[in-house]
């Protein structure tokens, strides 16, 4: 059976940290859905068509790895595409405790879903995309919190 991972996230901006995870994850899994959650509550700094194209020009060359984007529950996507692993990365205990919660509720409802944690490399820890977010919103420069790839224009 193939191993496919759904890494779910809203990645507003998609970090280091997020590289790092989906690149550690590579030899774990066949193929991995890089899945932009669309949450219509939610403001985001990036467009989901900005999001989109920035993860894509992180992974241009991999072939295992597909950017998409879905509504509603991430168990649902996963049962939709045929995948049995959720993809999490854990920078604190407080994360932790938050994605135990979340994966055990998933696993209640769909006993086919494993959630796998990676740990964050140290040097990635402080690193959100609420930081990167609040440095760009500000003018600042985050290019050493985002993938070399990306290039992100300033806005006014």
């Amino acid at each position: 059976m193939e191993k496919i991972a759904v890494f779910p996230g809203t990645f507003d901006p998609f970090t280091v940290g997020h590289e790092s995870i989906v690149n550690r994850a590579l030899d774990l899994f066949d193929k991995i859905y890089i899945a932009i959650g669309i949450n219509s509550d939610k403001k985001t700094f990036f467009s989901l068509d900005e999001r989109i194209e920035y993860i894509k020009q992180v992974f241009i060359d991999n072939s295992k790895i597909e950017v998409v984007c879905y509504e509603g529950l991430t168990i649902d996507y996963c049962k939709q595409i045929g995948a049995n692993y959720i993809l999490r990365g854990l920078r604190t205990a407080a994360d932790f405790e938050y994605e135990r919660a979340i994966a055990q509720v998933n696993k209640a409802m769909f006993e086919g879903i494993e959630t796998m944690f990676l740990l964050t490399m140290p040097e990635h820890t402080p690193v959100n995309s609420t930081i990167v977010r609040d440095i760009l919103r500000h003018g600042g420069d985050a290019s050493q919190f985002i993938p070399k790839q990306i290039k992100i224009k300033k806005r006014n």
